[in-house]
């Protein structure tokens, strides 16, 4: 086991479930088969009681406090901050962090210094004293770390908009980016849509060069108070981060000469940019960062705070609040309502649900009126690609996905609806949409076509996170699944597609998981949507993924993998604590494999049924989803109910609904 940079070794301990947790009313004797079918059927009500009386499922989207930090400082810039969101806030905050003063990223995961700067200074916000034991085991961990200096470049412009930092010491953005033509290498659209839509509103922030009154020094999160912003050494000029070091070095001079005139005129490009993609819930593209960054943009040029555009963006930001029975109050940065609710309807008709059942019909009406059919900013590399996706968000349209689109289209031939033509229309839309949006490889992205440049993860001023947004196998095998579902499997795309797939099988026989953790996750989207799409079982890839997964089973029965095989595969990939999301993605894969009998196959339907709580339901304490790989990790609290209801209704009920209601 190798150790963290916090000197632990990081290990999890495999959590047990406690006797509140575990169904004591099943025999021990009991078979495998029994436990399963009593396990669906506790999950299916459980399932159903969570559906939202207009059809939609959603589950907190949790992810780590700098969404919370974040909130309050912009609530401190807008001049806005209130006692009771800030108590709230706090309550939350405080309520995160470890003995050791730190805060981390994901459950279980080492110190994060970044995410422990920012929650640090939330508090003080909050009023908490600097010499309060929590507060001062923070900021000497900080100081040990290398203070706020050794932060990501994100952190330090929140600190800068306050004289914490001094904008000089951050690299430079300019606003005229908003100008480069597509073709031009570091345009706009080079890169994924998530940093696109934050950069074009940092890049105004960037030119403007806010400083809001400090409440309060920061002295004690330097290493050195009176040399705050040591300079970072250069690299040698014959390599990238030495080019682009140089590169921003020349912006900085630009910003002391820039034309005022020419200035305001990207300023204000930038400033139509982002209001024409403000969606009718006032948010921007779904998620929280844009928009933050895009009210600050706004607020700096001159857009007043009653102004609509400034009150429908500041109101939307109240709706990522999620309110705790204590009176925490925790942020989500984004919501998962057409995710959860497409993934809880192939759930439940997988786990022998009537096709034709109330609220599966229920779900597909709010579907289908989910559905996109208007351009959005995908157009920029298909203009003559007929609309028709679905977005992850309830308010989205600039950016529907490929992933989502795939699995509505898998869960909406799961329902036997009333108007049949209207899911034919609908589902026909999708396919073509989803289609045209196939990369020149062969496979597929979230979001856009072929947007794999090399250059947006080099600026220094992307530190942090995933900016771009190349195909992924996870999403190219539920892209694969649904065109073998719609009777596809031998055009030429979709072969293309498995191509590539089978190309992308690591040594070990798993596959890489982009949006969700990890190699579990992309083994257990990968193997089922082969085999859906004519792959025998008996094929080597499948062979080889079985394999490997038998090999990384836990000695409970259940499968787990911790967030750290992204930056250590050899020793973490496929490894972790057993968790009810991570076991059932290993049983889609075995039993699509055909190992419905196989003893690794058991031994995990047992570890299931075991864990499930008398309420139908399991807990799951770990991160199992991925924004960006290491960088910013989810816990859906959805995933723990639909994945291990899947699984055992597909272990229970045998190939998934749909291929049954095919005939196949």
């Amino acid at each position: 086991m190798t150790a963290t940079t916090d000197g632990s070794t990081g290990a999890l301990p495999p959590r047990a479930p406690s006797a509140s947790d575990t169904d004591h009313d099943t025999p021990p004797t009991a078979g495998v088969q029994d436990a399963a079918a009593r396990a669906v059927r506790r999950a299916t009500d459980f399932l159903l009681s969570q559906q939202d009386a207009q059809g939609w499922w959603k589950g907190d989207l949790e992810t780590n406090v700098t969404m919370d930090a974040e909130d309050l400082l912009l609530r401190q810039f807008l001049g806005i901050r209130d006692e009771k969101t800030t108590r709230a806030a706090a309550l939350f905050i405080r309520g995160e962090q470890r003995p050791d003063g730190t805060w981390a990223t994901f459950y279980g995961g080492p110190p994060d210094l970044s995410a422990t700067v920012e929650a640090y200074v939330a508090l003080r916000l909050a009023g908490d004293d600097p010499g309060a034991p929590h507060m001062a085991r923070a900021s000497a961990w900080i100081r040990e770390r290398g203070g706020i200096a050794a932060a990501r470049v994100f952190t330090r412009i929140w600190l800068a908009l306050f004289g914490w930092w001094k904008w000089d010491d951050l690299p430079e953005m300019p606003p005229e980016i908003i100008w480069f033509p597509k073709w031009m290498p570091l345009n706009i659209y080079d890169f994924g849509c998530w940093a696109r839509q934050t950069i074009v509103p940092l890049t105004v922030v960037s030119a403007k060069r806010p400083v809001r009154p400090a409440p309060f020094p920061l002295d004690e999160l330097h290493t050195d108070p009176g040399r705050p912003n040591p300079p970072k050494p250069l690299e040698p000029p014959t390599s990238w981060e030495g080019a682009f070091q140089r590169i921003d070095r020349l912006l900085h001079g630009y910003h002391k000469v820039a034309l005022k005139r020419l200035r305001k005129a990207a300023m204000d490009s930038a400033a139509r940019w982002i209001i024409e993609r403000q969606e009718n819930d006032g948010c921007w593209g779904g998620i929280q960062p844009p928009a933050v960054y895009s009210l600050i943009a706004l607020h700096l040029l001159g857009y007043d705070l009653r102004h609509p555009v400034m009150r429908a963006g500041l109101e939307s930001l109240d709706r990522f609040a999620v309110w705790r029975e204590d009176g925490a109050r925790m942020i989500e940065a984004c919501q998962s309502p057409v995710w959860d609710t497409c993934l809880a309807t192939v759930a439940l008709a997988d786990a022998g649900l009537p096709a034709d059942h109330p609220q599966l019909v229920k779900a597909a009406d709010w579907m289908l009126g989910e559905e996109i059919v208007r351009p959005g900013d995908w157009a920029v590399k298909r203009p003559h690609l007929p609309p028709g996706g679905w977005a992850f968000e309830f308010h989205n349209d600039n950016y529907p996905d490929i992933d989502d689109t795939a699995e509505v289209v898998l869960a909406l031939r799961r329902v036997a609806h009333h108007d049949p033509e209207r899911v034919e229309k609908a589902v026909r839309r999708g396919v073509r949409w989803t289609v045209g949006m196939q990369s020149r490889n062969g496979a597929w992205g979230a979001f856009d076509v072929d947007n794999t440049s090399p250059f947006p993860g080099r600026l220094p001023f992307c530190d942090f996170g995933e900016v771009i947004d190349p195909p992924s196998a996870d999403v190219t095998a539920h892209v694969v699944e649904m065109l073998a579902v719609e009777g596809l499997s031998h055009d030429p795309r979709t072969r293309r597609g498995i191509e590539w797939l089978l190309a992308e099988q690591e040594p070990s026989g798993a596959w890489f998981g982009r949006w969700g953790v990890n190699y579990v996750y992309g083994t257990g989207s990968v193997v089922p949507a082969l085999v859906t799409a004519g792959l025998p079982a008996a094929h080597p890839a499948i062979r080889r993924a079985v394999a490997w997964l038998e090999t990384v089973q836990n000695d409970d029965g259940g499968w787990g993998e911790d967030l750290r095989s992204y930056p250590d595969p050899a020793e973490w990939g496929g490894k972790g604590a057993s968790t009810a999301s991570q076991t059932a993605w290993a049983l889609l894969a075995l039993l699509a494999a055909g190992e419905r009998d196989a003893k690794s196959t058991e031994r995990g339907v047992e570890w299931l049924a075991q864990t499930q709580r008398e309420d139908g339901s399991w807990d799951e304490p770990y991160f199992t989803g991925t924004g960006f790989p290491w960088d910013f990790s989810i816990n859906y609290h959805l995933y723990r109910q639909v994945f291990p209801l899947t699984a055992l209704g597909r272990y229970v009920n045998g190939e998934p609904a749909v291929l049954k209601a095919q005939g196949r």
